[in-house]
């Protein structure tokens, strides 16, 4: 999530909305109100609006922590599936920064076990760990 250097978030869902309306073609704004959204727990709102951002394109960096906010929305409204597939898209996207690999293949793993893939869980921990074996 975005933060300034007082760690509130860059504007409200009702001041983002505001940007929205004027330019409804603008990914960061969409991500960014979904952000808001999402830091106080409207969750449904902010998995539409990391949706549509995505749809309408962002940056590549923007689009890898657009999936793992989504993913984590997603598990917070008991959408594993949903959870399951944007953490497999940041792998599949494969961003060059091992700490986003390591972080994408940990969330995997977690949402495998819950859903009794323990196989595949292990093999993501196992990943992880040969990616950023420094990282707890």
């Amino acid at each position: 999530m975005l933060k300034d250097a007082m760690g509130g978030y860059r504007g409200t869902a009702i001041e983002i909305s505001r940007v929205i309306q004027a330019d409804p073609d603008n990914a960061d704004a969409y991500c960014n109100r979904a952000n808001a959204l999402s830091s106080t727990g409207d969750y449904r709102d902010a998995i539409d609006d990391y949706t549509t951002a995505l749809k309408i394109g962002l940056r590549f960096r923007e689009a890898i922590t657009a999936y793992g906010n989504r993913g984590i929305a997603r598990l917070n409204v008991g959408d594993i599936y949903g959870a399951l597939e944007d953490f497999s898209e940041i792998i599949r996207r494969k961003p060059g920064n091992n700490r986003l690999l390591h972080a994408a293949y940990n969330s995997r793993a977690s949402v495998k076990e819950k859903i009794g893939d323990k196989e595949g869980a292990a093999e993501d921990r196992m990943q992880a760990s040969m990616l950023s074996p420094d990282v707890q």
